[in-house]
């Protein structure tokens, strides 16, 4: 079973935490860059607009979607 990386962020002016799979880290890593955004930034963008799906889920989606582009 793949490790997962557990990282802190600030979100709404909330410490939370989130863990992902290394892969997914490196993939929203270079959407942040992409975008011209920190990585906070970004997640802070997705977890805006994720709805009722969980913050890690939607990560993971947006990171692969991100990748098939």
């Amino acid at each position: 079973m793949p490790r997962l990386r557990k990282r802190s962020i600030l979100l709404a002016g909330h410490a939370t935490s989130m863990a992902l799979e290394p892969e997914f880290w490196a993939v929203l890593e270079e959407m942040a860059q992409d975008q011209a955004l920190s990585l906070a930034g970004l997640i802070a963008r997705l977890d805006e607009t994720r709805g009722e799906r969980p913050l890690a889920s939607a990560c993971r989606v947006a990171a692969l979607n991100f990748a098939k582009r």
